[in-house]
């Protein structure tokens, strides 16, 4: 045989080989359950909290650590609270001095109202001094007119009723001036218990910050970070813990726009993730962007990231992940399978088979 010959015989064979090989891998590999149905890569996300303090202050003492499962309600951390005690120690004496302000101005009320009756009754006594002036004179005006009495008499019965008209008009000058005092009174009253009010409410809001000053859970969720320490200060909003609630767990994925257009809000999907590969998670269409967008480069190789890509949110069901709270974490990446037409059924591969 021809050295030339010989020379590419192992290079041919080898060749033949090769792509025997490949096309018996082609025919064996799964090809997917079809063209009714699309995917999309991405990772599992959840609905993050953050734990902050209402007021700035000093972080007394975290409950919580990384890793905790917590229920609604239950105390994470707690704030120094020295300042706000004092405070409410401060707004309870002004509440105290308020209602002692309420009471004093009860009684001037009283006291005015008596000093209003003691004029009263000197201003029916001058109308009777009035009366009787008034009688006097007229019997001495006959008396000097017939001779009987003399002009002295009559000047003195005169001067005697006028200083009794002049007594009523000041008694009654009196009884005006007791009813404004009684007025002015009663606003000192009102005055007093706005006060009280005030101080009240003073109270109510210390006890309210003394609340906020132990943060707690808003639901269900796991702790997932740790931010501050004991012993930091933090101002207003200074964040604490990081929780998620693995009560709404999804997966956000990216699809083209051939096929975002006709995934609907509630269509059946599928999620498949890397690290348990044989377990099929039954989800649902929640969130189909309206705009389009870049695919992230976690998610789709550089071909795929040059084209515009909408986004897509798988969500699991809330009783689903109850049952299996513990082993629901996020971050892990995976392939949603949606369904385009509603009439073509799920192949056997894609049938959720989550262990109960």
């Amino acid at each position: 045989m021809d050295a030339r010959i010989k020379k590419w015989i192992a290079p041919a064979a080898i060749a033949l080989i090769a792509a025997a090989a490949y096309f018996a891998w082609n025919a064996s590999r799964d090809s997917g359950p079809g063209a009714g149905f699309v995917q999309g890569n991405g990772r599992i996300e959840a609905t993050e909290i953050d734990i902050a303090t209402k007021l700035p202050g000093r972080l007394a003492e975290v409950l919580a650590a990384e890793g905790d499962f917590v229920q609604a309600g239950t105390a994470l951390a707690r704030m120094d609270v020295a300042a706000l005690q004092a405070q409410r120690s401060e707004a309870v004496a002004r509440h105290a001095q308020a209602q002692h302000g309420v009471a004093t101005a009860h009684a001037q009320v009283a006291l005015r109202e008596s000093d209003l009756r003691a004029t009263q009754a000197q201003v029916a006594l001058r109308e009777s001094e009035l009366d009787a002036a008034q009688r006097r004179l007229a019997r001495s005006t006959e008396l000097a007119r017939d001779g009987a009495s003399s002009q002295q008499e009559l000047d003195d019965d005169r001067a005697r009723q006028r200083s009794a008209q002049a007594g009523v008009t000041a008694s009654k000058a009196q009884v005006d001036a007791a009813r404004a005092a009684i007025q002015a009174a009663r606003t000192q009253v009102t005055g007093a218990q706005a006060q009280v009010a005030a101080a009240q409410a003073s109270i109510e809001r210390i006890d309210a910050d003394l609340h906020d000053a132990t943060l707690t859970a808003p639901r269900d969720g796991r702790v997932q970070f740790r931010i501050a320490q004991e012993g930091e200060v933090l101002g207003a909003g200074g964040r604490v813990l990081n929780l998620v609630d693995l009560s709404d767990v999804y997966m956000t994925f990216f699809l083209p726009e051939t096929a975002a257009g006709r995934v609907a809000i509630g269509s059946e999907a599928r999620i498949i993730l890397d690290a348990a590969p044989h377990i099929v998670i039954p989800a649902t269409i929640s969130f189909v962007s309206a705009t389009a967008q870049f695919t992230p480069k976690t998610v789709e190789t550089a071909s795929e990231r040059q084209k515009l890509m909408f986004r897509v949110r798988a969500q699991i069901d809330r009783e689903l992940l109850a049952r299996h709270l513990q082993q629901v974490k996020t971050g892990l990446p995976g392939v949603t399978w949606v369904k385009l037409d509603a009439s073509t059924p799920w192949p056997a591969t894609l049938q959720p088979n989550v262990p109960q």
